[in-house]
């Protein structure tokens, strides 16, 4: 077992410099550093293959198993085992100050895209990006009347263990790092409640004279998936700063879009103690989608606005000039801060609690210029809607009942894994292998969707093929999340939410084209 680890480091050793991760004396230091990690008194001398891997997992999947053997970490817990991998690869590290002088420079010199890449590249070859485990998503796309919408079920995240959730309860509560997202993460250790972050990197950023920061997410949701966060731990904000920094940082990054969580519960991220972006060179579907109705403001001439055919109501604002484009998203959202129609039970305050913010989402196209979507938001409860009136109703929980956010907003939605054991149980009643009534029985797996499942059968019976099933299921679920975010959105795209929105954009200044 002993030269067997030996071998695996030298193996894993070869991929880090054929990546470019280390490089002559930094060899023997990484070694050194593996050797002590497990117990090893020499490395191993033989010869070791000439070997081309595009990700180190199948390497560190086996120092991980003699790790385990070895009872270097409990490997009941898949937690241990994720933290003792990002400790592995941070062996193979560049200091994070080298990271940072390296970005710079690429991006001086030859472009933001080139420094990106460069950026991007390194937190695949080091498995900060899980791209194995991220490899393992369900994924398709499914026409809607709004175009198509795209449908992720997420199997990155593994779910916690009894064990795993006994321990974390033990744990006492902790004040470092502050956040998942602050500067202190590069290079932390980890715990049972918190990840290991040994094989993390950020790059420093000026935005608007401001110290932020750019990194990468872990489990990717589409290409690039970055993070853009304030260097100081402050809570979230939605203001005309807020914006002024999203331009700033396209402006830098035109590849790149970017958007904002909101800044309140319900309506916002999972993070609202930290200011953050997130971003990314993806087309998403909200992106792709046509105009229901042209506005202008006649005194921002280079301004095109429309309203969007979009399920989550939105305010387009286009233009090649930033600073009147900008300042038309201030006028929708300054309005919005404020605005009441009780006709469709939009009311910004209760006392002096606001309801009312913004999912403010750039990118920036050559031929069109900025292009700035403004989705107003309210997180407004009643008795009816107790989580929220513009947040997924009851009878949809068994699809989606989390927050919508700045994601799923722009149409990809992040299901629960739960959902691919399940649909493909329900695929088994449409092809007639499985019960129609499952869902009825004590203890069902299949409860939570007995109604949908008993509205799949009505339309489409219980003799399908294994494709048919599939293909019907996917496109159901696809319906399903498209009314979760008709939920969300604060004008309904109907006759009498469309005459609410141009009722609130004459407000803000806006003219029908």
């Amino acid at each position: 077992m002993i030269a067997t680890a030996a071998y695996e480091i030298e193996r894993l050793l070869l991929f880090g410099q054929k990546k470019g991760l280390i490089e002559g004396l930094d060899v023997i230091v990484a070694r050194n550093q593996l050797l002590d990690l497990f117990r090893l008194d020499a490395p191993y001398k033989g010869e070791v293959p000439n070997e081309d891997f595009e990700y180190p997992t199948q390497l560190l999947e086996s120092l991980l198993d003699i790790a385990a053997e070895q009872k270097l970490f409990d490997n009941e817990i898949n937690t241990f085992r994720v933290n003792f991998e990002a400790r592995i690869m941070g062996a193979l590290m560049p200091r994070a100050s080298e990271v940072a002088k390296t970005f710079a420079q690429l991006q001086k010199n030859e472009g933001s895209q080139a420094a990106t890449d460069y950026f991007y590249k390194l937190c695949i070859d080091s498995n900060y990006i899980r791209t194995a485990q991220i490899a393992k998503n369900i994924k398709w796309a499914v026409p809607t009347s709004y175009g198509d919408i795209e449908i992720t079920i997420n199997l990155t995240k593994p779910e916690k263990d009894p064990k795993t959730i006994a321990l974390e309860k033990l744990q006492p509560q902790a004040g470092y790092p502050k956040c998942m997202l602050c500067t202190d993460n590069i290079g932390y250790a980890g715990r049972i409640n918190f990840p290991a972050r040994q094989n993390h990197r950020i790059v420093p950023l000026n935005l608007c004279g401001e110290e932020w920061y750019l990194q990468y997410s872990p489990y990717v949701y589409y290409n690039e998936h970055c993070i853009i966060f304030c260097g100081e731990h402050k809570p979230m904000e939605m203001n005309r700063q807020t914006l002024k920094l999203i331009f700033d940082f396209v402006s830098q990054f035109p590849h790149y879009t970017c958007g904002s969580n909101a800044n309140l519960p319900i309506v916002g991220g999972s993070i609202l103690s930290h200011t953050h972006f997130q971003g990314g060179r993806y087309v998403f579907p909200m992106q792709k989608t046509s105009a229901v109705v042209e506005y202008s403001m006649p005194d921002l001439k280079d301004v095109a606005l429309s309203v969007l055919n979009w399920p989550v109501s939105a305010v387009r604002c286009q233009g090649k000039n930033a600073e009147q484009v900008l300042e038309a998203g201030c006028r929708i959202m300054n309005t919005w801060e404020t605005w009441n129609d009780e006709s469709v039970d939009i009311i910004s305050h209760t006392s002096d609690t606001p309801h009312n913010t913004i999912t403010p989402i750039l990118h920036y196209e050559e031929d069109k210029g900025y292009i700035l979507d403004v989705v107003p938001r309210n997180n407004r409860t009643n008795d009816q809607y107790p989580d929220g009136i513009f947040h997924p109703h009851k009878e949809l929980h068994h699809i989606k009942k989390e927050n919508i956010g700045l994601i799923e907003v722009m149409g990809l939605a992040i299901l629960p894994a739960r959902l691919k054991q399940q649909s493909a149980e329900i695929c088994e009643i449409l092809c007639g292998n499985m019960p129609a009534d499952t869902a009825r029985q004590p203890e069902s797996s299949l409860a939570v969707h007995a109604d949908w499942i008993d509205h799949l059968c009505k339309t489409y019976g219980t003799s399908l093929s294994a494709e048919q099933a599939q293909e019907c299921v996917r496109k159901e679920i696809g319906l399903k999340f498209a009314k979760v975010l008709e939920c969300a959105g604060v004008f309904k795209m109907n006759e009498t939410g469309l005459a609410a929105f141009d009722r609130f954009l004459n407000a803000a200044g806006c003219k029908k084209v």
